[in-house]
């Protein structure tokens, strides 16, 4: 479960430094806090960081309850590609929004995988527990 929980200090290490990305943005562009609005790179910035928070929200208990359930490995790998993802996500996204979707992808998928073994995972222990 240690690479779990290092997979989960990661992901919480880089939402941090996408939210200080977010702060230079605001004060390369001009936008004072609280507008979320008013420079379309500034909003490039922000929409990573909401985006990141709504994936984190399934990521975390997604990945402990698949490592728990299923396989600690497989699950630390899963969240190691999200973490990838999630950096072509910004890069792209940042750039040019029409290319965020592989980035998207690389995130959004290994979450899909991680809740569907998690949904396997209860089923089986219901299964076998009653």
């Amino acid at each position: 479960m240690a690479l779990v929980q290092l997979v989960i200090v990661l992901a919480l290490l880089q939402f941090f430094a996408f939210a200080l990305a977010v702060g230079k943005a605001r004060e390369t562009y001009g936008v004072a806090a609280p507008a979320t609005t008013g420079n379309a790179l500034f909003e490039r910035y922000y929409r990573v960081q909401m985006n990141t928070l709504e994936l984190l929200v399934m990521l975390i208990p997604a990945l402990w309850l698949f490592a728990r359930d299923l396989s600690p490995a497989a699950a630390a790998g899963l969240g190691g590609l999200y973490l990838i993802g999630r950096i072509v996500y910004f890069v792209s996204y940042v750039k040019d929004p029409k290319t965020r979707s592989l980035g998207f992808a690389l995130s959004s998928g290994p979450i899909v995988v991680l809740l569907l073994g998690a949904l396997v995972g209860a089923a089986r222990a219901l299964w076998l527990h009653g």
